[in-house]
């Protein structure tokens, strides 16, 4: 279960030495652009020790690499050896750069008897977006998310909830055909402050089925982790409704009323899925 995602700068100490103390589900060690162009050398060899101490309880961590042709390469490669779970490979416009990816990590990953690495590519613009289904069925890939500021930028537009919605949807339903994992909100995560709204994007992202999402500031993680979880009661009702489902199926109905709303196999199959993903 991965609701929330928190960006760490790779090279301020003073949100590195807190982040595992943020309650988030993964953290994303930020390579990119975080970080300044003079720092980026210093970031990349600090992530040995960085990704255990961000990790160290318990969260996955993620480090999101430079995509420049002289700086990929070596950030993954580091990330790599630093033990990280998984890449976020920003400006993905194509399946070409994961496909690099995974050919220059395999040796390594072998040579140091690790499992592979995950990639989560973010599209970043309208080549990516249009490419999305290739994309998900890259190697490697784990998750999707669409990068607003960019996505906007490179339309000529503004990043307002309306601009985004239908690209982030398209990436979001690629996601969920290749039965990857969709992370993202159907807004900008830039404006972290209003609270009150972020809880409301979480609400609607939770209902258009996307698993998590990603933020760029501690206070945020709550909201994160609240809003794409199921309520006591949510799990509750779903119990009592597959309870139902099985008493119908013995009773040799394929749909059944339950506590007042009509129920066929899709919606049990929605109960089930939820409780597998929530339940122990």
């Amino acid at each position: 279960m991965i609701r929330s995602l928190l960006y760490v700068p790779g090279s301020a100490e003073r949100f590195i030495a807190k982040a595992h103390l943020r309650g988030a589900d993964a953290i994303v060690v930020d390579l990119e652009d975080a970080v300044a162009p003079d720092q980026k050398l210093g970031a990349r060899q600090a992530l040995n020790t960085v990704v255990a101490r961000v990790g160290q309880n318990g969260a996955k961590v993620f480090v999101r690499v430079n995509n420049q042709p002289d700086l990929l390469l070596a950030d993954a490669e580091a990330a790599c050896r630093a033990g990280a779970f998984g890449l976020y490979v920003p400006k993905v416009s194509s399946v070409d750069v994961l496909e690099r990816l995974d050919a220059a990590l395999s040796p390594i990953e072998s040579g140091l008897s690790r499992p592979p690495m995950a990639f989560v590519p973010l599209l970043e613009d309208t080549q990516g977006v249009l490419a999305a289904q290739v994309i998900a069925r890259g190697p490697r890939v784990f998750a999707l998310s669409a990068g607003g500021e960019d996505l906007a930028t490179s339309m000529g537009a503004e990043p307002t909830p309306e601009v985004l919605r239908l690209p982030k949807l398209l990436v979001h339903m690629a996601a969920k055909a290749a039965g990857l994992r969709s992370f993202g909100l159907l807004r900008t995560v830039a404006d972290y402050q209003d609270l009150e709204s972020l809880a409301a994007a979480v609400k609607e992202a939770r209902t258009f089925g996307f698993d998590g999402a990603t933020c760029i500031h501690p206070s945020v993680v709550p909201i994160l982790n609240q809003g794409f979880a199921p309520s006591t009661e949510e799990l509750a009702r779903a119990r009592r409704l597959i309870d139902a489902a099985d008493q119908a199926e013995r009773d040799g109905l394929g749909a059944f009323t339950f506590e007042g709303a009509f129920v066929d196999a899709p919606i049990v199959a929605r109960a089930r899925s939820l409780l597998a993903r929530f339940e122990p």
